[in-house]
């Protein structure tokens, strides 16, 4: 049984590079199940799996299978808002947003063994989910971005640069990066970064990836 201090002590080791999601429909065709293989092949230690319109038992078998091929690879696996989901699964931490279950009660649900990460737009919610005794929390989105539909507008730089100063624990800034403003978010104080489409969308998702990452290091 972890402490929630050890749980983000692990955290804050994983939350220094890229944090990866996946998006099927951004794939250019290529399956969740071959976009993860190449994520892990680049080193990537932690995956998100969101899809929020497939059908459950899709979800489920799919899940299964990256589950198995994350364990084997020491890779943390997280599920986005499907809390039974990610319990079904075993997964290692569960993702929700500011209109899902209040967090305490995910708590109950998932047991003090599975991370849960918060997805926050403004320093009220950032707060907030330190008090509730979120592991860690989604900052932005940064830029605009049309990944997912119901998005909120663009919170900007000014937002992250609040949770850098007062926030202590691991946060992933997410929404519109890509390889070409990453250094503006780096140099705010950002040290984990979510591209979606950038990504999941490359030709060559390997080498997206290390470009990704000398323009992180180059800062």
């Amino acid at each position: 049984m972890k402490s929630r201090n050890d749980a983000r002590q692990l955290l804050r080791s994983l939350f220094s590079d890229i944090y990866c999601i996946t998006s099927e429909e951004h794939s250019q065709g290529r399956s969740n199940i071959s976009v993860v293989q190449e994520m892990i092949d680049s080193g990537i230690r932690i995956i998100q799996y969101r899809e929020k319109d497939k059908k459950a038992l899709y979800k489920y078998q799919e899940c299964v299978a990256i589950r198995e091929m994350t364990k084997a690879a020491g890779v943390t696996f997280i599920i986005n808002d499907d809390i039974d989901l990610a319990i079904a699964i075993g997964a290692d931490g569960v993702h929700i947003g500011q209109e899902d279950l209040p967090l305490p009660i995910v708590r109950q649900l998932v047991g003090s063994d599975m991370f849960i990460g918060l997805s926050t737009h403004a320093p009220e919610q950032a707060i907030q989910a330190l008090e509730l005794g979120a592991d860690y929390i989604g900052v932005g989105p940064i830029y605009k971005t049309f990944t997912k539909k119901d998005v909120c507008e663009p919170v900007g730089l000014e937002y992250l640069d609040f949770v850098v100063k007062h926030i202590d624990i691991p946060f992933v800034a997410i929404g519109g990066i890509k390889e070409h403003n990453i250094q503006q978010v780096k140099e705010r104080g950002a040290n984990c970064f979510c591209l979606v489409t950038e990504i999941v969308g490359a030709a060559n998702i390997s080498h997206t990836i290390q470009q990704i990452r000398k323009r992180i290091q180059s800062v």
